[in-house]
């Protein structure tokens, strides 16, 4: 568009450009140009205070925008000096209603199976063959996955991050003990917690915690940890089999429903906590939505099976709702 102007943060003379903090040299790189967009924003030394003197001395009048695939890094450098100055955007993966928007609700429904498989990130969906989509998710989580973090975050040992993600992508679906993944890789249970907070915050993964009301049947504090795309997490384990020949389909579907949702309420603007809910005798409910005072429960099964809500989960909650959600009807509640 000829009416923006580009900078990019992995240039070092962009770098060296941006790095002036002078309102009338920066005027001079901007011109006339009414948006001004600058991607890999954390690798520019002072971009918290460049970002500042422009937003100052601009206002209203031009639009910026900075990008960043570190966005632990790009928000730590921008958090103070932009402070009531900015708007945060969580871009995901692609969207199961992005995704269909080309799509019939046929031919959606007959996808799903590579979308557990190989996840929703644009590159890998847009490659033509099975062979090419593994070789771009091999690349992204041999090369890229740990590079901000490693680059910014002083981690001497990457294989650490590796072993973590391989504990929690084997125990996809189930309550994550610390504890015992600290153990499995051989790092005290501090630093396996500093590590989730770093892999969540750089949209590896996030943590789904357990909803309870200090009642004594739900005992449960573990969370459980999803990934944001699946195609990561089968990168990252080496298995990108069928799901004919898999015995975590249930704990990949749950994963997709759940992140699924999570991007539907954040584009539609539904602000609302999310939970799974367990009972001290094992019965539990995969997704719970608690907003506008009201709690909204979702059981995800690939198979069409008849489900319905523990009855201690009615008992304790009279005002809730609760959807059986299958491979066929999925659709009912991300698009």
């Amino acid at each position: 568009d000829s009416d923006i102007v580009h900078f990019n943060g992995d240039y070092l003379e962009d770098r060296e450009l941006l790095s002036q903090e002078s309102i009338h040299k920066l005027s001079l790189l901007i011109g006339n140009k009414s948006t001004i967009f600058i991607d890999e924003g954390q690798r520019i030394d002072n971009i918290g205070t460049i970002l500042k003197i422009l937003t100052d001395h601009y206002k209203d009048k031009k639009q910026i925008i900075v990008t960043g695939s570190s966005s632990i890094h790009l928000l730590d450098k921008t958090g103070e000096p932009l402070t009531g100055r900015k708007i945060v955007f969580r871009m995901f993966p692609v969207s199961t209603e992005e995704f269909a928007l080309s799509r019939t609700p046929k031919e959606l429904i007959s996808s799903l199976e590579d979308l557990l498989i190989y996840g929703l990130y644009p590159k890998v969906l847009n490659q033509t063959s099975y062979a090419d989509k593994v070789r771009e998710l091999v690349e992204l989580t041999t090369s890229n996955l740990y590079k901000d973090i490693l680059e910014f975050q002083s981690i001497r040992n990457p294989s650490h991050l590796s072993k973590l993600l391989k504990a929690i992508a084997l125990q996809i679906g189930s309550e994550v003990s610390l504890n015992e993944i600290a153990g499995m890789i051989g790092l005290n249970v501090r630093t396996v917690e500093r590590y989730i907070d770093l892999l969540e915050k750089s949209y590896i993964i996030f943590r789904l915690p357990p909803y309870f009301t200090n009642k004594r049947k739900e005992l449960t504090k573990m969370n459980k940890i999803f990934f944001y795309d699946l195609g990561i997490r089968n990168a990252i384990i080496h298995n990108f089999n069928r799901l004919s020949d898999r015995n975590d389909v249930g704990g990949l579907f749950e994963n997709f429903m759940v992140v699924e949702r999570l991007k539907y309420r954040s584009y539609h603007n539904i602000y609302a906590d999310q939970y799974f809910w367990k009972e001290y005798n094992g019965k539990e409910i995969d997704l719970i939505e608690e907003h506008s005072g009201q709690l909204h429960a979702y059981e995800f099964k690939w198979t069409k099976t008849p489900v319905k809500a523990p009855i201690a989960f009615t008992n304790a909650y009279p005002d809730h709702t609760y959807i059986g959600i299958n491979r066929n009807n999925f659709t009912d509640i991300v698009l």
